[in-house]
């Protein structure tokens, strides 16, 4: 997995918008505006169709469009074809599409490369091509990552009929503004828009030209155009400005005293409103749409008729405190403000890409770690439980850890419903990841995971890291590790990355090794806790095998390569006096009682199943290392890469570890040096931090190693 540095951004208007100074309208100022605060605006191109030159900002890429008047082809086609080649050609990470589900779906069906889409919805679902019915939205909500309203009244349009749970998908994100400085105001009253019914010009034009009779030193501005116009305002104190660009219409809301906007419209959100009240205006507005989420100050109309409105213009106009006091209030308490919102954009935008920041910011991280706790076997293995000393590592390195033991739950919940209890099972680890979220799920050694609760849970979170870990052998010679590579090969291919204890170069073509990494079986400072080397043990050699850690006692009559070696051993070693455990019919021995052997002894012998492979060891190695023993293993291991002979006892052979263990047994002096070298050089290494650290590393996909 890599973590990205950066996000590359396509963001797409629909081509009738200008992104331009001279015509930019809601849906260009709403990019702009956030772009220009956006940590990714460098990686970020903004795709639109315009004949105007003006562009608001330089990262602009027009798109010529030669059908926009034809009858026989589709503009949106042509639109679509084009972006698609951009999109195809850029190594993009998201696409915004603005409110036009139609291309959203032209270009999801046809891209040819992994990108995750985003799209923005400025208007009611329910009047827009390609969102209407309840299946064209589904539609959208499965095509997406995520769906952006520019209000809640917005997104209440396009969940009618809709399970609301599937809400999860969505954010409200509001068109923002920046705080304004206080000016001094002229006394003048605006309506910025269409000219219009819709709009409520025509109750504007009533109530105005009653308020302008009244009050002849106020005027009135009309800011806006209208292709069909039916009403006109015929007043020497008021003025038709026509279509004014975004920053005079901005300057003259600053310069003003009284804003209108009596909107019989469901207005979407309600743009206006909100510039007015940022700009100081007392802002008189009607109920409908998202007008009321622009703003807590402005005067809601109780009647959208004329007269409303010509009184409360008037309350306005007579009551001066009252109306200060709005204008103070409305730009002291500005709702949606670009900062706050840009932040959430980007924050969107990095939940949509895997393996991007997100979580991993705060440094803390969530984890779950399944692995066999072995409730079953009274935890005699706890001093061997690779799973137990991860996660002191993940806690010691400052993250929290949820463990799962998946064999004791399923022993300890067995069923007798008609539901198997292994799917019980996949429905407390749904409901387990759903209560808790953690970033990663790092688990071991379990085949009771089905790859759709994976599916599942991956859904839910997209961000979620999987890792898997493997603590047995792999190697050509045994067996054995037919088997497990057919428990990794299991879930190697789905997880993110695989952790074996053997040298992933040993992996033969049947699995796909690309996501494999060698770690290295890590001491605990609680548990690798003596120091033999200052000790007098009786006992010269150690070493304990089994026949499985899940059984207690030998199998009768099986016997492996190791049993002979260590038959022809003990004939080259009479005088030694060696305690071995799982040999010549000597049971294996656990927990306390391991710990009690092994401090015994003043060496260990680190002889694992199969032949020497590279990197591979049990975990015996970190036990007899780590708690000071003097430790030998086969030269061909080639251990020599992370320590020197001053540090662990390499052999060449059965006749060379004879030799050398007789030396050895007879030379205090030089044992117990090398004994304490080894244990410090192992817990500098690979202790449980470093071990932990190294996963989380490599997880994130950060560059890892082990020394």
């Amino acid at each position: 997995m890599n973590i990205k540095k950066n996000l590359n951004i396509a963001t797409i208007l629909p081509y009738k918008e200008n992104y331009t100074f001279t015509k930019a309208s809601a849906a260009s100022l709403w990019v702009y505006e956030f772009f220009k605060k956006s940590k990714y605006k460098k990686n970020n191109i903004i795709y639109g169709h315009t004949k105007l030159k003006d562009y608001l900002s330089k990262n602009y890429k027009n798109i010529n469009l030669k059908n926009l008047k034809s009858k026989l082809k589709s503009t949106t086609s042509e639109y679509s074809e084009k972006l698609l080649k951009e999109i195809n050609n850029n190594n993009f990470d998201i696409v915004e599409i603005h409110n036009r589900p139609l291309l959203l779906f032209k270009l999801t069906n046809k891209v040819k490369v992994k990108v995750k889409f985003i799209f923005y919805f400025h208007n009611d679902p329910l009047s827009m091509k390609g969102s209407k019915s309840v299946n064209e939205r589904l539609k959208i909500l499965e095509n997406v990552e995520k769906i952006i309203f520019v209000s809640e009244w917005v997104r209440e349009r396009f969940f009618l009929d809709i399970d609301q749970k599937l809400q999860t998908k969505t954010e409200v994100v509001y068109p923002s503004v920046d705080k304004q400085k206080k000016i001094k105001k002229e006394k003048n009253i605006i309506f910025v828009g269409r000219l219009n019914y819709s709009k409520g010009y025509d109750i504007f034009k009533e109530a105005i030209i009653k308020i302008l009779n009244s009050y002849p030193t106020w005027k009135a501005y009309s800011l806006g155009d209208e292709d069909r116009r039916n009403i006109y305002i015929d007043h020497p104190n008021h003025k038709e400005l026509g279509f004014v660009n975004h920053k005079k219409t901005l300057n003259i809301l600053n310069r003003s005293e009284i804003a209108v906007v009596p909107s019989r419209w469901e207005e979407p959100f309600g743009r206006t409103s909100l510039e007015a009240t940022s700009r100081g205006c007392a802002t008189i507005i009607s109920n409908r749409g998202g007008l009321r989420e622009t703003t807590n100050s402005a005067i809601i109309l109780k009647k959208l008729d004329s007269n409303e409105l010509f009184l409360e213009i008037k309350k306005l106009i007579t009551n001066n405190k009252k109306r200060k006091l709005i204008q103070s209030l409305s730009r002291k308490n500005i709702k949606h403000l670009i900062n706050a919102n840009t932040k959430i954009i980007d924050q969107i935008r990095e939940s949509c890409v895997p393996f991007f920041n997100v979580n991993f910011n705060k440094k803390k991280l969530k984890i779950i770690n399944l692995y066999n706790q072995g409730q079953k076997l009274n935890h005699r293995l706890y001093n061997i439980s690779l799973g137990k000393k991860f996660t002191n590592g993940f806690v010691r390195n400052g993250h929290d850890v949820l463990e799962i033991s998946d064999r004791d739950y399923l022993r300890n919940n067995k069923s007798f419903n008609i539901m198997p209890n292994k799917n019980n099972f996949q429905k407390f680890l749904i409901d387990t990841f759903k209560n808790y979220n953690p970033d990663i799920i790092f688990f071991g050694h379990t085949k009771n995971i089905e790859l759709s609760t994976f599916d599942t849970i991956k859904s839910i979170n997209k961000n979620l890291i999987l890792s898997q870990w493997n603590e047995d052998p792999i190697m050509p010679s045994l067996n054995y590790s037919k088997q497990n590579i057919s428990n990794i090969k299991l879930y190697s291919d789905f997880v993110d990355h695989n952790f074996i204890t053997t040298d992933p170069s040993i992996l033969n073509n049947t699995i796909n090794k690309n996501n494999f990494n060698f770690f290295f079986v890590p001491v605990d400072k609680n548990i690798e806790s003596f120091e033999v080397y200052k000790m007098k043990p009786k006992k010269d050699l150690f070493y304990a095998m089994s026949h499985g850690v899940n059984r207690a006692t030998l199998k009768e009559g099986v016997e492996d390569e190791r049993i002979n070696f260590l038959n022809k051993l003990v004939k080259k070693i009479p005088n030694i006096k060696y305690d071995f455990y799982g040999f010549s019919n000597k049971q294996p021995i656990w927990g306390n009682d391991f710990n009690n052997a092994l401090i015994n002894s003043k060496m260990g012998l680190n002889l694992s199943r199969g032949k020497p492979t590279r990197y591979y060891s049990s975990n015996r190695i970190a036990s007899i290392m780590g708690n000071g023993l003097l430790t030998f293993i086969d030269e061909k291991v080639q251990i020599n890469d992370f320590f020197n002979k001053n540090e662990i006892v390499f052999y060449k052979n059965i006749n060379d570890l004879a030799d050398k263990i007789k030396f050895y047994s007879q030379n205090d002096k030089i044992r117990i040096k090398i004994a304490r070298n080894g244990k410090n050089k192992y817990f500098k290494l690979f202790n449980e931090t470093k071990i932990s650290k190294y996963f989380i590393d490599i997880s994130l996909g950060k560059k890892a190693t082990l020394l």
